[in-house]
């Protein structure tokens, strides 16, 4: 299965520690923002889903992964590629690759689950975004 969808994150001097490469903590930020960009592109910012609102459905992280290959460095142009390769009742996962001009660097993994804020529960994934997500993905 290939990455359909790839967004470019930008490495800033506070994702930098002591040795001079990004920190290993910064990746779950990078593949969040590349998470985002991917729901706001294949399943649009309709709903609730991004909007910090009190209601309506999001997501919540239930499970992250990530494998480091190599070092990113300030001077390093970062794209992360993320792809959804299965949808579950509830939850999906997320798969990614950082990648810079020299490569990989790190590969990870989240799983989502759908949140309704009403309820402050989970609940099934969205029709449309299931349509949506399955058409980009051909699933």
């Amino acid at each position: 299965m290939s990455f359909e969808y790839t967004t470019e994150v930008e490495v800033r001097y506070t994702d930098i520690d002591t040795y001079g490469h990004v920190n290993n903590a910064t990746y779950a930020t990078y593949f969040e923002e590349a998470r985002i960009d991917y729901l706001e592109d294949v399943v649009g910012s309709d709903d609730a889903l991004l909007s910090g609102s009190e209601s309506g459905t999001g997501i919540v992280i239930a499970n992250l992964e990530v494998d480091y290959l190599q070092p990113v460095q300030i001077s390093d142009t970062v794209a992360v590629a993320v792809r959804v390769p299965r949808l579950g009742e509830k939850s999906f996962p997320f798969e990614y690759e950082v990648r810079t001009d020299d490569g990989v660097a790190a590969t990870g993994e989240t799983t989502v689950v759908t949140y309704d804020r009403d309820t402050e529960s989970s609940r099934s994934i969205p029709e449309d975004w299931r349509k949506k997500i399955a058409q980009f993905e051909g699933l």
